[in-house]
């Protein structure tokens, strides 16, 4: 098992998992990823031998209210995978990945 940032090149996986929480087709899917690089919108995922289990899709952002914090826009486990586990370890690192990247918390939306 590995946890890391997705690429452009795994966008079908990313699909695969984030159409169980978002109603959406995969062409307006892959438009919204695009339109998003700008927001420097950044694909996390739990992997396990090249299937995608959990996903999370997070944003540094820095405000007056929240200072420098992490945002968490989309976060979901597979429904193939145990999701009480796989979302602990998910947002565990959500936690250390903030730290990592200076920010103050993990905001989810």
């Amino acid at each position: 098992m590995q946890i890391r940032e997705l690429n452009l090149k795994e966008l079908y996986d990313v699909y695969e998992v984030l159409s169980q929480l978002r109603d959406i087709d995969y062409d307006e899917f892959e438009n919204l990823i695009y339109d998003m690089r700008e927001m420097n919108y950044i694909m996390i995922g739990i992997l396990d031998k090249n299937r995608l289990i959990s996903f999370a899709g997070v944003v540094i952002q820095t405000t007056f209210k929240n200072k420098r914090h992490l945002k968490v826009f989309d976060f979901i486990t597979s429904s193939f995978y145990d999701k009480e586990k796989y979302d602990k370890i998910l947002k565990e690192y959500l936690y250390d990945y903030a730290k990592m990247s200076m920010c103050n918390t993990v905001i989810y939306d």
